[in-house]
């Protein structure tokens, strides 16, 4: 949800999904209305003081956060946890469009028709007469069609319309810079591949990674830092299109290795510990012994089927 969650301050227990013989005997459209009536009811004079404060910046972080949630819940495993994280962040739409609405701006009927609307127009080849014959094409169209729309948009902006002609429209228009640099870098390679600007295999995206390497070792010879910085740069974008190309998700892969870092650094620390000294007492070579050891240990609960099932992995 939007609000601060008391499970997380307050050690109140998570609240349970409905028993399964509840699931069914009304439909979704039901339970939607009663969700955007509940959100006006807390944003009413005499509603939750909490939910009449928050404004659309207020919202962000939470928005953000329960984005976040949701891939979590999605990898526990665990289905009650995860269609609970999927109403928290469907609560946040509708607590933005509940204040858009009472601002006069747009209802989340708007919300709804717009986005009903943009996935029949952008899939002509199962709604049009279009066709499509792999999900490649269905991205190529995808993306003409986008460009199509941001062009009409222009056109309909007037004086700001014609200053988007003059410059003409690109295909990277709409990713936000606001975004963190390896979101963005993958949306922005993401779009350029869905025309066909990019590898044949992957191997030659591995040796584009090899090339940019080879760039910043010869930077670090010449002692520029500016000339390092921009070296790692294109070795992170390299690594950026290589993940693409595999169909990974840099932002997903990289939170994965973090997490992994973090479980065996901390055993490192707590093996330390446990022989009476902090972990920075201890010679880099040991550290480097106490790591594997770490290491170790991980794969042997990964490969444990009690240790999978308890940490709610297949």
């Amino acid at each position: 949800m939007a609000k601060p969650k008391p499970k997380k301050r307050q050690n109140k227990p998570r609240k349970k999904p409905a028993p399964t013989g509840n699931r069914g005997k009304e439909s979704a459209g039901a339970w939607f209305e009663r969700l955007v009536a509940l959100q006006a009811r807390l944003r009413a004079p005499e509603g939750c003081p909490w939910d009449i404060e928050q404004t659309h910046l207020t919202l962000r972080t939470y928005l953000i956060e329960e984005a976040y949630e949701v891939l979590e819940a999605l990898e526990s495993g665990d289905d009650a946890k995860f269609a609970e994280e999927l109403g928290d962040l469907l609560l946040q739409v509708v607590f933005h469009a509940q204040i858009a609405s009472e601002e006069g701006r747009f209802t989340v009927a708007d919300v709804l028709r717009e986005i009903h609307q943009k996935m029949v127009r952008r899939h002509p080849h199962v709604f049009g007469g279009k066709s499509a014959n792999n999900a490649r094409e269905v991205l190529k169209n995808w993306e003409q069609i986008k460009a199509e729309e941001r062009r009409a948009k222009s056109a309909e902006d007037g004086a700001a319309g014609a200053q988007g002609r003059k410059k003409g429209a690109s295909l990277l228009d709409g990713i936000p810079h606001t975004l963190p640099a390896v979101m963005q870098g993958f949306q922005l390679t993401r779009r350029a591949s869905r025309i066909g600007f990019d590898w044949d295999h992957v191997e030659g995206v591995i040796e584009k990674l090899q090339e940019e390497l080879g760039e910043l070792r010869e930077a670090r010879e010449g002692q520029s830092a500016q000339q390092v910085e921009e070296e790692v740069g294109d070795v992170l974008f390299a690594a950026l299109n290589l993940a693409r190309f595999l169909k990974v998700d840099p932002e997903i892969a990289l939170k994965r290795t973090n997490a992994k870092f973090t479980s065996r650094f901390r055993e490192m620390e707590r093996v330390a510990r446990d022989s009476g000294r902090a972990l920075a007492d201890v010679p880099r070579e040991e550290m480097e012994s106490l790591w594997e050891r770490a290491k170790g240990a991980e794969q042997q609960d990964a490969a444990n089927p009690r240790v999978r099932k308890a940490a709610g992995k297949p």
